[in-house]
């Protein structure tokens, strides 16, 4: 297993406008051409690979190659959208019932 440096440069891959802790997945490129990548939630659990590997990966997910296992996934986020949006409208919370509201 490949040694992650000890103060790795992570970069968040996040939108520009993307607010709280996420959670949000995270690279840093280190030495011999290793990068290593890691979840928010999770800052311990670091997955290494190699830059060459990383590159591939990168082209196949511009090129679509990867679509196949979100298919749907945007139908779902839209709809949960929409609950929440109506929810707000007609003054119901999104909270669970019983959770406490800040005063």
């Amino acid at each position: 297993m490949a040694q992650v440096p000890p103060n790795p440069d992570w970069t968040r891959a996040a939108p520009d406008d993307a607010t709280g802790p996420g959670p949000w997945i995270e690279i840093a490129f280190g030495e011999d051409d290793l990068v290593h990548i890691r979840e928010t939630s999770d800052p311990t659990n670091v997955v290494t690979t190699t830059r060459r590997k990383w590159d591939a990966f990168v082209l196949g997910v511009r090129a679509g190659e990867f679509d196949h296992f979100v298919a749907g996934a945007e139908l779902q986020v839209e709809a949960e959208a929409g609950e929440t949006e109506g929810r707000e409208q007609d003054g119901r919370s999104s909270k669970a019932p019983g959770a406490a509201t800040p005063s």
